[in-house]
């Protein structure tokens, strides 16, 4: 008895420390993203807004975070014989967020839609930009991650990504 004692306590040992090692994992980082929709003409910006989230950096044996920001109104539009609505405003979902030499890289879908005029400023209609793709952000520099003209005008609509570790 004393004998087999002697053989699991090591064994005991060697299961309590791997206990403790499988403990020891190490915390997720967080950054702050700071997403800016900015109206760009002549290389100026006439308009900007600004949605913030958290995301937590994706880690070894940890499932990816992710983070979606909504922000918009639903316009009635008529059809026919009735009304429906129409969603504007702005989509942003971003996920697998990960740690690249110092920098990082993130997937970004997003989806910007207003409501226009033409030219004479009487029909309104509807301007949609989307835009889906993995990006590489420096930490801490504000970064335009996509870009694209206004079909209507001479301005230009840009996704400004700046991402800052929280910890």
């Amino acid at each position: 008895m004393l004998k087999s004692k002697q053989r699991l306590l090591p064994l005991l040992g060697l299961a309590l420390a791997g206990t403790a090692l499988a403990q020891t994992v190490e915390p997720a980082r967080f950054y702050k993203l700071e997403f800016v929709v900015k109206e760009v003409e002549g290389g100026k910006t006439v308009n900007a807004r600004s949605f913030v989230t958290m995301l937590a950096a994706q880690m070894p044996g940890r499932d990816a975070s992710s983070a979606t920001i909504r922000a918009g109104g639903r316009v009635p539009v008529s059809a026919g014989s009735g009304n429906s609505f129409l969603d504007v405003g702005v989509n942003i979902d971003a996920r697998e967020l990960r740690e690249v030499q110092g920098d990082l890289s993130l997937y970004i879908s997003a989806d910007i839609s207003t409501i226009g005029q033409d030219n004479l400023g009487t029909v309104p209609g509807t301007r949609q930009n989307r835009w889906v793709g993995t990006v590489f952000l420096p930490v801490k520099k504000p970064t335009v991650v996509f870009a694209s003209d206004d079909i209507s005008s001479k301005r230009q609509i840009q996704l400004e990504v700046t991402a800052t570790p929280v910890r």
